[in-house]
């Protein structure tokens, strides 16, 4: 009689994460380091539990007395002998936050790394002590491995995301299906292929490959829709290719002014080529969203229907070179469609003469045992992006500091400094502004355990001090910057919870 064996289990878990941990990128940060290894550990005793579950009900049976008629016996023996043997898993990871932001008149304020003029072409600021949302992004997975060796991963990702401070938000939410993909790896036809590492996969998600700066909540590359598409194909010696198609829709819009009953559609179109050599990326993007040149932008001028946009990108193992630690630097070029550089495909009304140009740098080092830093810079041109002529320049400046105190408790620190100079030629009302914001916050920190800047669970308080010129308050007359109660410098105070598992 065939029996169960808790080993085989350990090792079929084993593979499996093995197989799924192939597919991330080249070099890992602190944060998919810990994560894929929690995995890891929770699919490990998860196969252990149910092989000796199997075990223990087999030898339940065999103590049995067999019944003339062996089918019920037999049926329920084998039930067991393929759940035990199946790999069938199951894994939930969050991200989430949620706090408090108040201002020194005990108030509600806005917040938000994107509170200023520039956040408005995506220049983001310091996130420490500067969100006053609660969001959450809770990502569900299936894995299954079959008998051929082949292995399924199915997800589905819900987010929210609100403002208000009441524990009954339904009015308010934003409850969204954020992912739901279907992967296929390890498929016994690909053998002695270039595809024989690969992974298919078809579906609505965010693409695995996109990145951020964390410290400010920036995105540096962004691909998500539905569509399909094919990671790690062996292209060469370490050299490896993803290549993808993703579908957007942008919003519909009246063809002829004149006739509100005549509208288009647009469907955006991204084809991605993602090329790894070494710590290098070079990814190139071609886009074309059919019709969007019938779209008028603001009474000046067609949008575009099409688009480039590419990035290169170096991931390094160091602090850079100076130490040990982790950087990477990106650089991003986009035109037409291409031109939000971030969200690739995400704006329709840029204008078919769009070009932007974006720079990225970030890294972590401890500077000494109990000490670490953060810096990063955030930096973009762009012009004729929805108007001729308008022209928007912005740069961001932050540094995160921690100061270790005790294995549960440390002191964090943030310097954030943002210059701009935008010139939107009147789109949607907005004027010519010129000016620097900057922000100094002070967060007492408890965790679980310290050790990185990607450690978490983290409880924090903080006290913010933000400051700016009072020029900035003109560009628009729909966001936080004039507002009363809000112009020129203040305090604000608050607390807030953040984790990932």
């Amino acid at each position: 009689m065939k029996t169960t064996n808790t080993s085989w289990s350990i090792l079929a878990a084993l593979s499996l994460a093995l197989a799924l941990g192939s597919g991330t990128p080249a070099v890992a940060d602190d944060a998919d380091l810990a994560a894929r290894l929690k995995a890891l550990e929770a699919r490990v005793a998860a196969a252990e539990q149910r092989a000796q579950d199997a075990e223990s009900q087999v030898a339940q049976l065999e103590s049995e007395s067999r019944p003339e008629d062996n089918t019920e016996y037999e049926a329920r023996l084998a039930a067991l002998e393929k759940e035990a043997d199946s790999g069938d898993d199951f894994s939930f990871s969050v991200y989430a936050r949620s706090g408090l932001l108040l201002g020194d008149d005990g108030k509600s304020i806005p917040g938000g790394p994107y509170v200023t003029p520039a956040g408005s072409v995506g220049g983001a600021v310091g996130r420490l002590g500067n969100e006053p949302d609660t969001y959450v992004h809770a990502r569900f997975n299936h894995l299954k491995t079959y008998e051929n060796g082949a292995k399924q991963r199915f997800q589905l990702a819900l987010a929210d995301s609100v403002t208000t401070s009441n524990d009954w938000t339904a009015a308010e939410s934003s409850l969204n299906v954020r992912q739901v993909f279907v992967e296929l790896s390890d498929l016994p036809s690909f053998e002695g292929t270039a595809f024989e590492n690969a992974t298919l996969w078809a579906g609505k998600r965010l693409d695995r490959n996109n990145f951020d700066v964390h410290w400010i909540d920036s995105d540096v590359v962004k691909l998500a829709g539905v569509g399909g598409g094919v990671y790690d194909v062996e292209l060469g010696d370490d050299w490896r290719g993803d290549f993808t198609l993703y579908g957007r829709s942008f919003d519909d819009f009246n063809v002829d002014p004149e006739n509100a009953e005549i509208s288009a559609d647009t469907d955006s179109l991204v084809l991605t080529a993602n090329n790894y050599m070494g710590n290098w990326q070079f990814m190139l993007s071609a886009l074309s969203a059919n019709d969007n040149d019938q779209r008028v932008v603001d009474g000046s001028g067609t949008a575009a229907d099409s688009g480039v946009h590419g990035m290169l990108a170096y991931r390094g193992d160091s602090f850079f070179g100076l130490g040990e630690g982790t950087f990477m630097a990106a650089l991003l070029h986009g035109e037409g469609l291409g031109a939000e550089v971030k969200q690739i495909g995400a704006n329709g009304e840029l204008l078919d003469d769009a070009r932007a140009t974006r720079l990225a740098v970030y890294g972590t080092t401890y500077l000494s045992p109990n000490w670490r830093i953060a810096p990063s810079l955030l930096a973009e041109v762009s012009k004729d992006r929805f108007v001729r002529d308008d022209d928007y320049l912005w740069a961001s400046f932050n540094t995160r500091l921690a100061n270790e105190i005790t294995e549960n408790f440390e002191m964090q620190y943030e310097a954030s400094y943002q210059t701009m100079d935008l010139d939107p030629q009147g789109y949607k009302g907005r004027q010519k502004v010129r000016g620097n914001f900057g922000k100094l916050t002070i967060a007492p920190t408890f965790k679980p355990l310290v050790g990185g800047f990607f450690q978490r669970s983290e409880l924090r308080v903080f006290a913010s001090y933000t400051t700016w010129d009072d020029e900035l308050n003109d560009f628009a007359s729909d966001d936080a910057f004039g507002e009363k109660g809000y112009a020129g410098s203040q305090w604000s105070f608050g607390m807030q919870a953040e984790t990932w598992f």
